[in-house]
């Protein structure tokens, strides 16, 4: 379980197709900004490198700090996360496209968070 945790969270960060798009994109239009979903990828994409570095500083699990490493992992985790689909929702209304498209990303999202909710309530029981 644990190395798929590592494996999508590394293939994750290494598809980096959106933030070098958002690069691209950003700097061509002169005069357009959308300053809230620039600043949110920016964030996610800084956020994501802290976690990446985090797991090279990761304590043992016998270590006394080992509690308060796993508190910041999840917490920077669940804040990911959580910009990602703000971020999602801000790039649909920069492009607004037809309904379905967003109805579409509302149904996907809503069963990747069950399935992440099932997977969470797995891992604090055991």
């Amino acid at each position: 379980m644990v190395l798929s945790h590592i494996l999508c969270q590394i293939s994750a960060y290494a598809m980096v197709a959106g933030w070098a798009t958002g690069l691209k994109l950003g700097s061509q239009p002169k005069g357009i900004v959308y300053a809230g979903h620039r600043n949110i990828g920016i964030t996610l994409f800084w956020l994501a490198t802290v976690q990446i570095i985090a797991l090279f500083l990761r304590p043992k699990k016998d270590h006394k700090f080992r509690f308060y490493w796993n508190i910041y992992h999840h917490g920077i985790g669940y804040a990911i996360v959580i910009l990602g689909i703000v971020n999602v929702f801000e790039g649909l209304d920069i492009l607004d496209p037809e309904k379905k498209w967003k109805s579409t990303c509302i149904i996907i999202l809503t069963v990747l968070a069950c399935v992440s909710v099932l997977l969470e309530a797995i891992t604090w029981t055991r």
